[in-house]
């Protein structure tokens, strides 16, 4: 897998110092209620790594997208 931009759409807000963990990433709330987390990812270890670290916090996570860069 090459670099790719990919967003992380999860249940739910997070709060400021878990935003502030994510530094590296984009953290964007929707009025629907979720969450989308959106950065450079260079390989499939750091989507794996990211989804990891969510998934011991017990977040949701509602899709993995790759998104075309603006």
């Amino acid at each position: 897998m090459s670099p790719h931009l990919v967003e992380v759409v999860i249940t739910g807000h997070l709060g400021p110092t878990l935003v502030s963990a994510l530094d590296r990433y984009e953290v964007s709330t929707r009025d629907d209620g979720t969450t989308s987390i959106t950065g450079m990812l260079e390989d499939r270890s750091e989507l794996r790594g990211l989804l990891g670290v969510l998934d011991d916090l017990d977040i949701e996570v509602v899709s993995v997208n790759r998104v075309t860069p603006a």
